[in-house]
Order: structure tokens, then sequence, then C-alpha cells
């Protein structure tokens, strides 16, 4: 088994049914599937009550009300304090190997990778040992110019293509994460 964190403070809402749909699906494989943020996103809280009583419902005439609540979903919502970087600290502290994060923030992503844990960003890259220190320079260069007043590229906006980009690449590294620790 192998476990999700997911970086979940500004993670766009269709992503975030991406990867509910997907974790429900392969919920035999993953361990647990964790989305980090300062406030309880609604469409994770939904996910994990039908989850939870989908996983039930087998049992409702099998077992008792005790042994019942035993069973819930492997997806949970921390929902950490407000405060600049409460819930990357939250990510960095709780995320173990073997496992993945999602996570558009190049410094948090660049703290995962340092303990072992690949990431995938919203966009459908992959970091990792490899290419994170690149990807962080970047970064730090582009903020010094916006900082000195000069205009830098904007990101694209999400089109389908992105969310379809990201879609592929979670079908990816789920695949390739079940065929080594399942």
């Amino acid at each position: 088994m192998f476990n999700i964190y997911i970086d979940a403070d500004s993670l766009p809402k269709a992503h975030r049914a991406i990867i509910l749909k997907r974790v429900v699906k392969e919920s035999e494989y993953i361990g647990e599937c964790v989305f980090a943020s300062d406030r309880m996103l609604s469409d994770v809280k939904e996910a994990i009550e039908n989850h939870t009583a989908a996983l039930r419902l087998p049992y409702r005439d099998k077992l008792d009300k005790s042994e019942l609540r035993k069973i819930k979903s492997n997806i949970h919502m921390a929902v950490v304090p407000v405060g600049a970087n409460s819930a990357d600290d939250y990510l960095v502290d709780n995320a173990n190997a073997p496992g993945f994060a999602i996570s558009h923030d190049v410094p948090l992503s660049d703290r995962l990778v340092e303990k072992g844990i690949v990431v995938l960003d919203d966009r459908g890259n992959t970091y990792t040992s490899i290419n994170i220190k690149e990807r962080l320079s970047d970064r730090n260069f582009m903020t010094a110019l916006r900082e000195m007043g000069f205009e830098s590229e904007k990101n694209k906006c999400f089109d389908q293509r992105t969310v379809n980009a990201f879609a592929a690449s979670l079908d990816t590294i789920i695949t390739k994460y079940k065929k080594e620790y399942c």
C-alpha cells in the first residue's frame, strides 16, 4: 500500500474531484489519502461520508453498529490552523514513503522531495530529486524579477487540456505505485 498527500489549500475543485474519484476506485491499494487545508473542504467531506457509507453497505445486516463504525474511508481531511505554510508543514511532518504528494507549491515540493516523496503538480508535471532543484531555481529567479518590477510570463489558465494532463499523470503515478508497492 502507498499513501497520497495533497496540498489542498489552492488545488482546483476539478482536480480534487479527479483525485477523489480515483482514490475511491483504487481504495484497496491506498493506505490513506490526506487532504491538508486550513479550512474544511465540503467536497472532500462529502466524498469521505459517501465512501464510508458505500464501504459499510454490504455489512449493514451482518455486523452490529459498533463493528460497522470501524469501517471508514481511507480519505482524510486534515484541517490545520490558519497561517503561512501550516498545511505545508503538516504535510512535510506527516508524509512518509511509499507515497506521493500533489501540490503546485514549488518550495513545498522541494521539502517533500527531500523526504523521498515524489510530487505531482496541478499541471501534470512530476518532481523528483532529479528535477526539483532546477524548478525551484526557475521559480526563485522569476520571483526576484517580479520583485524588481519586471513583468514575467503568466502561467496559462487551467483549460480542459491542463486538467486532462493532470488526470493522465495521476493515472500513471497510481499505476506505477500499485505495481511497486501492492
